[in-house]
Parts: C-alpha cells; structure tokens; sequence
C-alpha cells in the first residue's frame, strides 16, 4: 500500500501534467507574431477596407441592439468591443465580429424573462462555452452539421427577424405575445384599428433602396444612405417617427455588478444555445470568407477561442451576446482586406461616431432600421439554395422544412435540434438499406463458382455488405435462420464496413438459431475492428474455439468439405 506522500506525490505530478497541458494548449490558441507581421504588410488597403466596413456595420449595429432588446447603445458597444477582441485572438485574418440578427432571436426571450443583466450572463456563459470548445478542439465538428438544417434554420430566422421589426415599421410601441409571430399578429391588428401610414412607407422604402441598389452599384453603402436620408426628411417635414432615442457620447464604463451565480441554472439553456449559434455562425462565414480570399486559411479552434473571449469582455461594457457576420465580412473581403488591421480599424471608426455624432445618430427613426432588417433578412435567404434542396431528394426536402417550421413557430436550439435528430434518422435508414445479404454470385475472381457447386454439397455462402449496426443488422441477419437443406454456412466478413453492438449481437443469435438446427456455422474475413466488437460481447468464441473461424473463404471451403467427408459420428463429436 503506498504512503501519503507516495499519494501526494502521485497527485502533485497529475495536476502538474494538466496544468501544463492547459497552458500548452492556450499557447497553441493564443496571438501569433505571424498576425502583427501581416497587419504591417498592406495598412493603407487594410484601412480603407475598415473604413467601408463601419459605414455598412453602423446601420446593422444600431438596429440589432434595439432588436435584441437592450438598446441601440449595446449593439454599438458590441461592434466595436468584439471587431477588436475577435479579431485579436479569432483564427481568421478577415472576419468582422458584432452583433448579428440570429443572436437577437435567442436573445429577446431572455430579456423578457430576465432582464438586461440575465442577457449580459448569458454572453459571459457563452464566451467560457466556446473557449472550452476551442480547448477541446471541437473546431472542425461544424462541418457535418447538414446543409438542409442549415439552410432551413437560416431562413427561419430570417423570417423571424422580419417578425420582430413588424412593430417598429407600423409604429406600435405596445404588443403582446410570447411568440414574435404573435407580436407581430397583434401589432397588426393594432394597425388595423389605428393605421398610421408613414413608418411603414419609411420602412419599405428603406428595405427597397438598399436592395435595389446593391443590385445596382454593390459597393455603394445604400442602408447608410437610406437611413440619413429619412432622419433628415423626418426632421425637416416633422414626420412624426418614433426615433431611437438618447445614444451617450462615450463608451459605458466596465462593470461586472451584473453577475448573479444563483441566476447560472436557469441560463444554461440559453447560454448553450448562444454558444452554439456563435460557433456555427463564425465558422461558416470564416469558410465563406476563406472561399472569396486567395490563400487564406483559418484555423477553427483559434476562431472559437476568439468569439470566447469576445462574449466574455463585451458584457462588461454592456454589449450583447456577439458573433462573426456574414455581411460585414464579406464587405470587408470585397474591399480589399488583408489582415486584422481591417477589423480593428471598424471599431475604432464606430467609436469615433459614437463620440462625435452621438445626438444626430439618436434621432434616427426606428422605422428605418426596422426597413434595414427587412432588405437584411431578404438577403439572409439564399432562395436558389433552398431551390436545389427541396428538388434534391425528399429527405432534404423534409429537413428544410421542418427545420424552418420549428425555427419560426417554437426556437432556433429546438429547431436545430429537431432538423439534426430527423436528419440523422434519414441517414441511418439509407445506411440501413445498403447493408444486404446474399449468396455469392458467379462472378469471375470471387471464388463464386467453387461455391455455387458448393449447393449440391449442402454449403451455403453467404457475403455480408455494407454496415452491421443497429438500423441494419434485424433486417439482415434474422433472414438466415430461414435457410433449409443445408448442412454449413459461411458467413463472409470481409466486406462488413463496420460492426457495433447490436449487429454483435443479433449475429451471435443467428448463428445460436443456426446451430440449433444442426446447421454448422463457419465465420470467414473477420478484421481486427470486427474482432473487438465480437470478443466484447462473447460472439463466435465458440466458433474460434473449434476452429470455425478463417481469415479467408479459401480456408473456411476446405474444411467445411473436410467436415462434410467425416463418418456422421465423428462430426457430431466435434461440432
């Protein structure tokens, strides 16, 4: 028995090897001179692109905040704290962090039932989520998410955040409903009753400005010409609109007096959720990013780590939960960037506006970011992409759907949970079909002929394709004990892809139902993946034990001849 200090020491040295590990591992994800050197190569380019970058975030920074239900004010912090922090510590050169219209639908149930202070912990709690990811190396995971859910659940929020800015486009201030589609139900019945035109007018002429025109001159930033326009047309003719309302002249200062640990349980689900989106969203749009670029590349744990450390900080300056944006980014690609100095150079411009324009940027209406999120969530669906999938096969088709339908009728996490689990249904069931069993052919090479003859001897051969797992293995091998007049069965192996416990199982009780009929059964091209699985559960033991399993159907023909050739007494004594 060992000593205390034996004990100590054991333990001593276990935490030593962890906390190197971990401090390994934050080194790996941390900063590297490689980024401060490409932020030196091109500065003029990378500025220039930064500030084009502002002047298209300023209009979707102020109308997300106001959207996720904490102000114009935390959506500006937000670009601004996480194109910095993001940027600094993400794994991309070219992404633009901030506040996104997916977030503002996770975000608004939580500021209904828990305040601004449970939005801000959420965003811590989903920062510390995406830095263990990033440490866990869970980076390259995104990629088997489906594309039929991505698609289905990226339309629905869409679709929801339209709902959302129903309200601010009619001007009503007062609804009700705990679903946006009810909110959006009620202020139009609102509407009805009380119709005041302008707002609505305001809204789709802004929405059809910034569609029309990227159609026309893409690089032009029409959203920001749309909404100057109307603040100062609203002003001048006294429209009435209801306006966004006081904006400070400066940054909020940190604080963390929003924590409340006896608050953690109940936004676990919520913080999970965030976590997830930021992920999803941030690692998709690096791809894009990767994909309108020549020769970059980024690294997805080190793009997690980034979004984790964003989330962490921006709450202490009263920001919203935040992650990296398509529209920003790929704005910021188009124009010509080339390190993180574009990003870096966004946020500062929006700090500039904040201090410079404060009182003119809180007279702008709220119609008009209401009409920014219409043209936002128009471009946000890709129609041709969901086009392809639901001609594709049905099984995509159904995906998309249903995912959209949940998305928009109950939440994003059940929806993406709901799209997956369905899809991974689908899947098994095609995987399950390809698993087949059948007596060899007659074709030239496989040994076929030996074993067709085989028939008259009463051996039969039989070659299992494909996976025996459990969505397969009942339908494949609960055929065999139907077999009649023969006397040997061969099972060949060599072609089973994969084997687990179930198809284990439902194998080693065909072959008991097999024996019982007196029927002997021999095992042929087991590998050594089939073999763990097998001697796991007790499977074909026996059969190794009589010498019934070969690593060829060559060997395994031989001797059930050679059984066939003994006196019928001898047989019974050894099988």
């Amino acid at each position: 028995m060992s000593t205390l200090s034996e004990r100590f020491s054991r333990l001593r040295g276990f935490a030593a090897g962890t906390i190197g590990s971990f401090g390994s591992r934050l080194g790996e994800l941390a900063p590297e001179p490689a980024d401060l050197a490409a932020m030196r190569r091109n500065p003029r380019q990378d500025l220039l692109a930064g500030l084009t970058v502002a002047v298209v975030a300023l209009p979707l920074a102020l109308a997300f905040g106001v959207a996720s239900g904490l102000g114009a004010q935390a959506g500006l912090v937000t670009a601004v704290i996480a194109g910095i922090v993001a940027s600094v510590f993400g794994g991309s050169n070219l992404q633009v962090s901030g506040p996104t219209g997916a977030m503002t639908v996770v975000l608004v149930p939580v500021v209904h039932a828990h305040g601004a202070a449970g939005v801000l912990m959420v965003g811590v709690m989903a920062g510390i989520v995406l830095i263990a990811m990033a440490m866990a190396r869970f980076g390259g995971y995104v990629r088997f998410l489906p594309v039929p859910v991505i698609e289905g659940f990226t339309a629905g929020i869409a679709v929801v955040i339209a709902l959302q800015q129903v309200p601010a486009a009619l001007g009503i201030t007062d609804v009700s409903g705990d679903r946006v589609w009810r909110s959006a139900a009620d202020a139009v019945g609102q509407f009805a009753h009380h119709p005041h035109i302008t707002p609505l007018v305001v809204a789709l002429a802004v929405a059809a400005l910034m569609l029309v025109g990227a159609r026309w001159k893409p690089g032009i930033p029409f959203s920001l010409i749309g909404v100057i326009a109307v603040t100062i047309v609203g002003r001048v003719f006294d429209l009435k609109l209801a306006p966004l309302g006081h904006l400070p002249a400066s940054l909020p200062a940190p604080s963390i007096d929003f924590i409340d640990l006896g608050a953690v349980g109940s936004l676990i689900p919520p913080a999970l959720a965030v976590a997830a989106l930021a992920a999803l969203e941030s690692l998709l749009c690096a791809t894009v990013a990767d994909g309108m670029s020549v020769n970059e590349r980024h690294d997805p744990d080190r793009e997690l780590f980034g979004q984790g450390m964003a989330n962490v900080v921006v709450p202490v300056f009263g920001g919203v939960a935040a992650t990296a944006a398509l529209a920003r980014t790929a704005v910021n690609v188009r124009a010509g960037a080339r390190s993180r100095l574009a990003a870096i150079t966004h946020s500062v411009v929006l700090v500039v506006v904040i201090f410079a324009a404060a009182p003119l940027v809180s007279d702008i209406p709220l119609a008009a970011l209401a009409g920014v999120l219409f043209a936002t969530c128009v471009r946000m669906i890709e129609a041709g992409s969901i086009r392809t999938l639901m001609r594709a096969t049905r099984s995509d088709a159904l995906i998309v759907a249903l995912t959209f339908t949940v998305t928009v009728a109950v939440d994003l996490v059940t929806a993406v949970g709901v799209g997956v689990g369905v899809a991974v249904i689908l899947a098994l069931r095609e995987v399950a079909r390809s698993a087949r069993l059948e007596v060899v052919s007659l074709e030239a090479g496989d040994h076929s002929a030996e074993e067709h003859a085989l028939l008259s001897e009463h051996i039969v051969a039989y070659r299992l394709d494909g996976p025996l797992f459990f969505a397969a293995a009942h339908r494949v091998l609960l055929e065999l004990p139907d077999i009649a007049d023969v006397q040997i069965v061969i099972l060949r192996m060599s072609r089973v892809t994969t084997i687990d416990a179930t198809g284990a199982q439902v194998l080693g009780d065909a072959i008991t139902k097999l024996e019982h009929r007196g029927i002997t059964v021999m095992l042929s091209g087991i590998t050594e993946r089939h073999h763990d699985v097998l001697a796991a559960l007790g499977v074909a033991q026996k059969l190794r034990r009589e010498g019934l399993v070969f690593p060829g159907t060559p060997e395994a023909i031989a001797h059930a001849r050679d059984l066939l050739a003994l006196p019928a007494t001898t047989k019974n004594t050894d099988v």
